[in-house]
């Protein structure tokens, strides 16, 4: 079936002081904000989290933080207006994603590719109920994609914000020697690896990239074990997009600034700086604006217009990959060459590699 995509632009504020330290288990309600003086949406709006749980510091986070502004923006009640479900096994996801369908919410947000499959099971038992899948696409068992009408599909150009990153990264080393840790090896992940790779020999080919999976998003000791060998090995930064399992990776590298060693972590999904502190060992971060994402859906269904049966993607252009705000451990070279290469993405000279065979390629014509 032809791919029918959705273009939509995004919006630059970024809400400050809205990071979710909350935690608790899947059944857990939220407590009511006031939605005082404020326009009142006539909408509920729920979120399933993956595994990482919604305090991940990453994504699940983000894209709480996207609900809970559209929830306070348009007056709605946490807790009943808008709030989470956190699932804490695969098996949790379709009665969580039910749970919501049931109780009559309008939008139920699936955060992250691992709800795939539960999706398309519950948007066909449930079609009057509306689903986001953010970062998939459903698909049949032949990989044929699936376009459900009560289902919008948004994605993210990840290579992209990776690539950029990766030139930062690039111009930082002082070992020439980098590293990348992913959480679950699948297509997705490769686009954040494989963007990165590409972003960082497009600035020297010399540099050594070491890479490594740790089969889930919610073991930061497996981050922490990772990045001690990486380190160990004589690479000064890593490259994490692994979830809560990448908080393991701040760990190890906090652990060993506090002992005098210059290593430094890029972040992933949100800004990321203060989980590098007190010992300051964020370089940046690669921004997935999830938050963007949820809050734009959001709002999109609450004027009627959700976009279901499509691919919403948010990209460089539309401001939805970056560069995380916080640039202090960054020289101006590097934010310059940062500026070139998005420009050179952007007009198309560069075309980011996505997948293993792509990097091949695109490393072979350096």
């Amino acid at each position: 079936m032809k791919k029918r995509k959705f273009g939509l632009a995004l919006s630059l504020v970024l809400a400050a002081g809205t990071i979710l330290g909350a935690c608790g288990n899947k059944e857990e309600e939220q407590g009511g904000g006031d939605g005082a003086s404020k326009e009142e949406a006539n909408i509920k709006v729920g979120l399933v989290t993956d595994t990482g749980g919604v305090d991940d510091k990453s994504f699940n986070q983000s894209a709480w933080e996207g609900l809970k502004k559209f929830g306070e923006e348009f007056g709605l009640k946490e807790g009943e207006g808008y709030r989470y479900l956190q699932s804490e096994k695969e098996a949790d996801y379709i009665p969580n994603l039910g749970q919501f369908a049931d109780g009559g919410f309008d939008v139920t947000f699936a955060a992250g590719f691992l709800l795939e499959d539960a999706v398309q099971t519950s948007a066909e038992q449930n079609t009057s109920a509306n689903f986001a899948l953010i970062d998939s696409l459903l698909a049949n068992a032949d990989g044929e994609t699936v376009w459900l009408d009560n289902v919008s599909n948004v994605t993210f150009d990840e290579h992209t914000g990776s690539f950029l990153v990766g030139v930062i990264a690039a111009k930082t080393t002082t070992k020439k020697k980098v590293g990348f840790v992913g959480g679950v090896d699948s297509p997705l992940i490769k686009k954040f690896e494989n963007g990165f790779k590409a972003g960082v020999k497009s600035v020297d080919p010399t540099i050594e990239i070491v890479t490594q999976y740790a089969g889930d998003f919610n073991k930061p000791e497996n981050g922490t074990s990772i990045a001690s060998t990486m380190y160990t090995g004589g690479a000064d930064i890593i490259y994490h997009a692994a979830g809560g399992t990448g908080n393991g990776v701040f760990t190890e590298a906090k652990n060993r600034k506090a002992n005098g060693e210059d290593v430094w972590v890029i972040g992933v999904d949100r800004d990321q700086h203060e989980e590098g502190m007190p010992e300051n060992v964020t370089l940046t971060s690669m921004v997935k604006r999830v938050d963007n994402a949820v809050y734009e859906i959001s709002k999109m269904a609450k004027e009627g217009n959700f976009p279901g049966g499509k691919e919403t993607v948010f990209g460089l252009k539309e401001e939805g990959v970056g560069i995380a705000p916080t640039t202090e451990n960054v020289s101006q070279e590097a934010l310059d060459l940062v500026e070139e290469y998005k420009q050179k993405i952007l007009s198309g000279e560069i075309e980011v590699p996505k997948t293993d065979e792509e990097f091949e390629a695109f490393e072979a014509s350096l």
